[in-house]
């Protein structure tokens, strides 16, 4: 069994391995944090739904075949709750065939027997310039 499903870990900490594992292009070690459960889901940026392990790990797959994708996750804001957790980023990503652009994504985290896991991945282009600061709305509406 890998390192990773058996330590607890925080949700944080699943994230910062997530973000490793995706720059390393390690698929295996990407895998080994998402919930052992089959009703988990990925959604790359202008892609399908992605439902279970399999149809999540041959995207990766294909993503990572040419290398790691040197994504850095900034700006996060994150809501907690025992046994959850959502967490949105401003993913910065570099390659050496493209312009730097930057990508909004939600990761969602549940707490299981072997400790937290994530459960949803789901990236969007983001429209214009990187923000230099996160814009947060102070109403509703």
């Amino acid at each position: 069994m890998k390192r990773a499903r058996q330590q607890g870990g925080s949700a944080a900490e699943v994230e910062a391995a997530f973000y490793d594992a995706l720059n390393r292009a390690d698929v295996e070690a990407l895998m080994a944090l998402w919930a052992d459960d089959d009703e988990i889901f990925c959604i790359h940026p202008g892609g399908p739904r992605l439902h279970g392990h399999a149809a999540i790990q041959a995207s990766w797959e294909a993503i990572l075949e040419q290398g790691g994708l040197q994504i850095r996750p900034s700006m996060l804001h994150q809501a907690h709750n025992l046994m959850s957790a959502v967490h949105t980023v401003i993913e910065g990503v570099t390659s050496a065939s493209a312009e730097p652009a930057h990508l909004v994504a939600t990761n969602a985290y549940m707490k299981t027997p072997q400790g937290w896991r994530m459960v949803l991945h789901h990236v969007s282009v983001a429209p214009g310039p990187v923000p230099s600061e996160p814009h947060l709305p102070t109403s509703l509406h």
